[in-house]
Parts: structure tokens; C-alpha cells; sequence
């Protein structure tokens, strides 16, 4: 018997975990919080707990270290896995950081406990090369390999290819994770397996396109001049894995192009020395037009600076146009201009003084969905004031913050932060263009790309409408197989 279960990700776009049953055994395949209404409907601890049989599960296999994808594992380990915990080398590296941060937040403040489950995770982690097959089982029923393929969403990020055999049956199933667009920064686009007889593909989505790279950095550049111009602040709630290093990545360009361009006609209102230990660099002559060459960039998130830190030393998986940069002297991810922000105390007097001041300056904090994190305490004193901006780069999930400022804030309505509501007086942008995830047409030409066809589709990590798009798009081109799990 070969079998797929799905425990997540099928009503929404987060708590992605998905079991491929393999004779007496099985794997799954990420293990990921709820986020959003998900979320709401377990919200206590004993909803995280796992809820389904793992007795027979043999391994993990983490597709890549965003939190809905892996923020379960502690209760999968609370619940007796024993199993190795299978991801690409990146992934290994950066998947104690993520959890860590995760156990902090919402498991304990217990130092000791913490170390002491990272210990065991560390312990179980199995780092396995892209494009090699890593034997999984054989015996009990059955045998089942596993290979990594690049899935260009964020560093370590992996479809998973599984050759599975049960009493003389063999199959090539296929999970997609999350795949990343074409032509994002740094990291290559994916490419579609050589085989799938069976494939569960996401559809954040599934029912629209993309900016061209062309078309989202001109219009980042022409939201950061407009907001700019006003001595304001553009707040870009980001997620600490991806989207804040390609940000950096775009940004240092357009520094870098237009170098010694003015961005606005700024004159200092404020007081001209920041609280903030000079971080926040001023202008000699605060009368001097603001060039892209003395912008300051702030990025205020502990995690988000140390994975900036672990993709600046794992160089050999970006891309060929990054690693050209590198090669002639550009630094993509530590320029001047930037500034991070560690401490506590250094993000409250940053959080003051920019709320006060006129001096331009943007600022990346996490979280990208606006649920927690720093950029919370920046919201609260800057979205009701006009001269400020919040751009949002990423998927809003429904019944979060984010989602709420992105249809409420043009309306000038309001947004409930930790209890609490806020007018939205802010103007509010979106370019979706930076979404780490594929488009319609990459996902459409990723599945059409498979040789021969898959046989089945399973459509998971989506919105209704989005997954009902994605199907209308694949029946288009000639699919078939196509099912929705958990849609009646």
C-alpha cells in the first residue's frame, strides 16, 4: 500500500504536514504551525499536540525552515518521534536558529529546556546533499528514498522526490513545499522533477501572477522615493528567511544604480542626534538633498540579521548573478548603508525616535504577517501618521494583522494590535512581485514541465479560491488527476 495523508495546509496556506504511508511505515513531510483564523481554531497548546497516530512514522523530512512548515516539530518530539529529521545542508544549519526563536515565543522561557531540545534536534538531523538519493527504509512492506531538489523559495528550500515501493508497486511521488518564483534574487529557479506519478503541489498562488522583476523594482523604487520624499519612514514587515534578504538584495542595487540621485528634497524637523547610539547616520548638512547613497536601511530583527549572516556564508548555493556581484567587489547583504538592530533597548529608542523625527529611513521588521515580532511596536506608532508608509511584500494569511492593514488601510479604517485598535492613516502598498513564492503561471509551467504527465495532483496550501484557479489553469493545460484534499 502506498498512501498520502494530509494534517495541514489543507483549509489554508499554513500547518503544512503531510504523511506518504510506504507498506508498515511512513514519513512525513513537514510538520508546520497554524497561522491566521488556522490558528484561532487551536489555540492553546494541546491543539498544537500532534493528532494523529506517528508510531509508524520513520523520519521527517523538512522541506524548508519557514514556520509553518516546521514550527511543530518540538510537540512531534513531545508526542515520541524517534526518527532522523531529513533537509538539505542550508536548511540544517538554519533550522535550530528558526526553532529556537519558536520555543522562545510560544513553548518556554526556560533556557535549559530550550537548549536541551535544540540538543535533540541537532541530534537528529540528517543534512543530504540536492540531487542525491537518501535510502529511508527497506523491509517491513516496503522500501522508500527520498532526493532533494532545489525549490528557489529561500535558502535550503526543497521539493521532495520519494521512490516508493510496496508488494511490487513502485511510484515517484512528489512534494512540491513551497517553490519560489523565477528570477528572484540570489537563489536559481526551480526546476520541474524528471517524473512524478503522483504530485502535491502548493498554491499560494494559484490564481494570479507576478510582477516581472523588471516591473516590482521599479515600483519598489518609486514607493521608497514617494514615501521618502515626505520624511517618513517605509515599514516593510518581513519575514526574517527570504524575503528580507532579497529586499537587502534589491535595495543595495538600486543604491549601487543610482548612487548619488537624489531620493528627496528632506530637511531635518527632528532632533539631529538619535537616541540610538548613532546608529541612525545624518547628513553633515541636513538641507542637502538625501541621495540613495546615504539612505539608511535599518533591518530591526535579531533573527532575520543572524539569517542574513548564514546566507552571506553559504554563498555556494546562490545564484550565478549574485555570485557575479560578489566577485566584483559588491556586497548584496552588508553595504554601508545598512544598519541592524539588535538589542531591546536600541529597537524601543529606534521605534521613538523615528516616530518623532523627520529623517527618511526604511525599516525591515519581522513579523512579515504583522502577528508579532518587532514590527508590531513600530505599527502602533506609526500607522497613524500620513507621512509614513507600510509596504507589504509577502502573503497575508487570513486573520492576521497584515492581511487587515492591506484592506482596511486604504479605506483609512483601523487594525486591532495586541487588543487594541489603531486608525490606519499610513499609506498602504503591496508588490507582490517579491513573494517568495510562484506565481499561476510558474506553478502551471513547473507541473507542465513534468514528462509524462502525473497521473494524479493533489492541490494543498492555498486559499479556496486560489487551489480552484490553480485547477481551472491545469485542466486548461491539458491535466488531469486533479484533486483538492479537505474540499467537498
Amino acid at each position: 500500500m502506498i498512501d498520502i495523508k494530509h494534517h495541514g495546509a489543507v483549509t489554508g496556506v499554513t500547518g503544512s504536514c503531510h504523511e506518504l504511508v510506504v507498506g508498515n511505515s511512513g514519513i512525513l513531510v513537514d510538520c508546520g504551525l497554524f497561522q491566521g483564523e488556522e490558528e484561532g481554531n487551536r489555540a492553546t497548546a494541546s491543539d498544537l499536540s500532534i493528532e494523529f497516530p506517528i508510531s509508524h512514522i520513520r523520519a521527517l523530512v523538512v522541506t524548508h525552515v519557514h514556520i509553518d512548515h516546521v514550527g511543530r516539530i518540538p510537540y512531534l518530539l513531545a508526542a515520541g518521534f524517534e526518527g532522523p529529521i531529513i533537509c538539505s545542508e542550508p536548511s540544517a544549519i538554519m533550522l535550530p536558529e528558526i526553532l529556537e526563536d519558536a520555543l522562545k515565543i510560544g513553548f518556554t522561557r526556560d533556557r535549559a529546556l530550550i537548549e536541551r531540545v535544540l540538543g535533540l534536534i541537532r541530534s537528529r538531523l540528517v543534512p543530504v546533499p540536492y540531487g542525491q538519493w537518501h535510502s529511508v527504509f527497506d523491509g517491513d512492506g516496503g522500501s522508500l528514498s527520498v532526493r532533494l531538489q532545489r525549490a528557489g523559495h529561500i535558502l535550503g528550500s526543497a521539493y521532495v522526490e520519494c521512490e516508493a515501493e510496496s508488494d511490487g508497486e513502485f511510484e515517484r511521488i512528489v512534494f512540491s513545499g513551497d517553490l519560489g518564483a523565477p528570477h528572484a534574487p540570489l537563489l536559481p529557479e526551480p526546476r520541474p522533477p524528471e517524473r512524478a506519478d503522483r504530485l502535491v503541489i502548493e498554491s499560494t498562488y494559484g490564481d494570479r501572477d507576478h510582477e516581472s522583476r523588471e516591473d516590482r523594482r521599479y515600483r519598489l523604487k518609486s514607493v521608497l522615493e514617494h514615501a521618502l520624499a515626505d520624511g517618513g519612514t517605509v515599514l516593510i514587515p518581513a519575514f526574517s528567511i527570504g524575503r528580507t534578504q532579497d529586499l537587502l538584495y534589491e535595495i543595495e542595487s538600486l543604491i549601487a544604480e543610482f548612487g548619488d540621485f537624489a531620493v528627496s528634497d528632506y530637511a531635518s524637523q527632528g532632533d539631529a542626534n538619535p537616541t540610538y547610539e548613532g546608529r541612525m547616520r545624518q547628513s553633515s548638512n541636513p538641507t542637502t538633498p538625501l541621495t540613495w547613497n546615504t539612505l539608511e536601511i535599518v533591518v530591526d530583527s535579531p533573527l532575520a540579521a543572524t539569517f542574513t549572516r548564514i546566507y552571506r556564508n553559504l554563498k555556494p548555493f546562490w545564484d550565478a548573478e549574485a555570485t557575479e556581484l560578489v566577485n566584483h567587489g559588491r556586497h548584496p547583504l552588508s553595504f554601508e548603508q545598512l544598519t541592524v538592530i539588535n538589542s531591546h533597548e536600541d529597537h524601543l529608542n529606534a521605534v521613538d525616535y523615528l516616530a518623532k523625527s523627520h529623517r527618511p529611513c526604511v525599516v525591515l521588521a519581522g513579523s512579515g504577517m504583522c502577528a508579532g515580532g518587532r514590527v508590531v511596536n513600530y505599527l502602533k506608532a506609526m500607522l497613524a501618521d500620513r507621512r509614513n508608509d507600510v509596504l507589504f511584500v509577502g502573503y497575508q494569511a487570513k486573520g492576521t494583522p497584515g492581511r487587515d492593514i492591506l484592506t482596511y488601510g486604504p479605506r483609512g479604517g483601523w487594525v486591532e494590535l495586541d487588543g487594541e485598535r489603531y486608525d490606519i492613516r499610513a499609506r498602504v502598498h503591496q508588490v507582490g512581485g517579491y513573494s517568495a513564492h510562484a506565481g499561476q503561471s510558474d506553478l502551471v509551467r513547473f507541473v507542465s514541465g513534468i514528462e509524462p504527465r502525473p497521473s494524479e495532483i493533489r492541490i494543498v496550501h492555498g486559499d479556496a479560491s486560489a487551489k480552484e484557479s490553480l485547477k481551472s489553469q491545469f485542466h486548461s493545460a491539458g491535466l488531469k488527476g486533479i484533486m483538492i484534499p479537505g474540499l467537498a
